[in-house]
């Protein structure tokens, strides 16, 4: 028998779960196999939602969260990993610490801090230890303005001031910080990508007209996590990242589900109508 020399691209997510399928670990997952990856996940909170809204959470227990992470890191390995929800104190300073002894190579860390909906995913009391454990593990931040605003303590509302918290974020830690303005302006989506070194680049694209909204923050840095996981750079990895999720956002335009905020359709590439 030959050995077998083929390979998995292995990423993983450390998220919430979304049980509509929208946002989440479910949308993490959709979008690694999307991508070409081979998805896992760890679960740090359930929740009851659907596109109106979350109904419900409940909190995995922290040594269970790291008992799942370890179980997956101990046999298959990762070559990224993307953080999610993680909603409190105790979860975040455990992952933290375990990825502190054990790093990976690439590590996107998506604040999670709102629903589309606007219900809270974060306590607002785990900030400090969002920013204080995970934020400086980052290889790259993903926060939406609203998360910037909530982790400087200060507003956001131009593109000038998107600029300077993603260099004031980039002083925190991580090697390259996205704050992503899809709420800022009216026609367009635009995000601002700093990296450590300095250098400034901005993503500019037209705001895709649709409802259909949910789990893109999800989406975006899950993507950004795939293609990491397949070597590419910090910076082709986010501005293919940005492709996916807009061509993924014009195809779920056309559908209908549910009554309120509907999924992007990760699937569009193979999709077949």
């Amino acid at each position: 028998m030959k050995p077998i020399k083929k390979k998995y691209f292995r990423t993983l997510t450390i998220a919430g779960s979304d049980n509509s399928g929208g946002a989440g670990i479910q949308a993490d997952l959709k979008t690694f196999s999307a991508l070409g990856c081979y998805g896992m996940s760890v679960i740090t909170a359930l929740t009851a939602q659907n596109t109106q809204g979350v109904h419900g959470i409940k909190e995995i227990p922290p040594e269970f969260v790291i008992q799942q992470i370890q179980t997956v890191m101990e046999d298959v390995g990762v070559d990224a990993v993307k953080i999610g929800m993680l909603f409190n104190s105790p979860i975040i300073r455990e992952v933290a610490k375990f990825l502190r002894e054990n790093p990976v190579s690439s590590l996107v860390v998506d604040p999670v801090m709102f629903a589309k909906s606007g219900d809270r995913l974060l306590l607002k009391d785990a900030i400090d230890s969002f920013c204080r454990e995970l934020i400086p593990l980052a290889t790259v931040l993903t926060p939406n303005n609203a998360e910037a605003a909530a982790i400087l303590g200060r507003p956001i509302n131009s593109p000038d001031e998107m600029e300077q918290a993603a260099i004031d974020l980039c002083q925190m830690g991580p090697q390259a910080v996205v704050v992503k303005g899809g709420n800022l302006l009216k026609d367009s989506s635009n995000d601002c990508l700093f990296f450590r070194e300095g250098k400034i680049h901005w993503l500019n694209q037209k705001r895709v007209q649709t409802n259909n909204v949910h789990g893109t923050g999800c989406t975006f840095s899950a993507a950004i996590a795939a293609f990491l996981a397949r070597s590419f750079s910090i910076e082709e990895a986010v501005l293919e990242a940005k492709k996916y999720l807009t061509g993924a956002l014009e195809a779920g335009a056309g559908y209908k589900l549910g009554k309120g905020k509907g999924p992007v359709m990760h699937f569009y590439k193979t999709w077949k109508k």
